[in-house]
């Protein structure tokens, strides 16, 4: 009962009575974000969201503040991720203030407030079919996933704790419980990225540097993905 129908209407409400409490600090990170990246301040990004009737997963737009800046070489193409994520995108980043626009696709009901991470196409594509099960509930704007360890785990421990989420049942208690510690997680200001690197490495690329895809299967997917993403 609470997955099939409340879990829904609690998301619903308390993303409403965020975005209306949250709106100055969402109205001035705007601004400032405006002024900052010299443009527009929000990142959106297409993710796979939960499975539809004809077994598909749902692609949304995701909506973040932008933490990195589009600044670009003499030929054109962006600078390292390093580069362009400046003071300010360090800061929404430890602080985890980049998410709170997420709250809005929780509103429409793309995300849930507690559920599997949404991740990039690409990641999906080089998902299994059981670690794509994933899919089968609406992704979170946190999870299980996040408070074991969130960006400090490899993609299969990640891929195994969202489906412990899904297996082990859904609960109220469950998902109340994942809030306050993902809570104490960003008061901590924990697991942010993984360590040694700026942003964590994409599934793909984490497969081919372990040796557990050929360059040719990275290749065929990454193409997969971007017919997805074109369509």
């Amino acid at each position: 009962m609470y997955l099939k129908l409340f879990k829904r209407i609690i998301d619903f409400v308390v993303s409403l009575i965020s975005l209306i409490v949250l709106f100055p600090i969402l109205l001035i990170l705007t601004i400032v974000g405006v002024i900052v990246m010299r443009g527009n301040p929000f990142f959106l990004q297409k993710r796979p969201g939960k499975k539809n009737k004809n077994g598909k997963e749902k692609i949304f737009n995701l909506i973040k503040f932008r933490t990195m800046d589009n600044r670009k070489d003499k030929d054109g193409n962006l600078l390292p991720d390093e580069v362009r994520l400046n003071k300010y995108g360090k800061i929404l980043r430890s602080t985890s203030l980049d998410e709170l626009p997420e709250l809005i696709n929780i509103l429409k009901g793309d995300m849930s407030i507690v559920g599997p991470r949404p991740q990039l196409v690409r990641d999906m594509v080089f998902m299994s079919e059981e670690q794509r099960r994933r899919h089968d509930v609406t992704p979170g704007l946190t999870g299980l996933a996040q408070i074991s360890g969130r960006n400090n785990i490899t993609w299969e421990q990640k891929f195994k704790i969202d489906l412990q989420y899904i297996d082990s049942g859904i609960t109220f208690v469950g998902d109340f419980k994942i809030i306050l510690k993902t809570i104490g997680k960003v008061l901590n200001r924990s697991d942010i990225v993984r360590k040694g690197t700026v942003s964590d490495l994409d599934f793909g690329d984490w497969l081919l540097k372990k040796g557990k895809i050929t360059k040719k299967e990275y290749n065929e997917k990454q193409k997969e993905a971007k017919e997805i993403l074109d369509n």
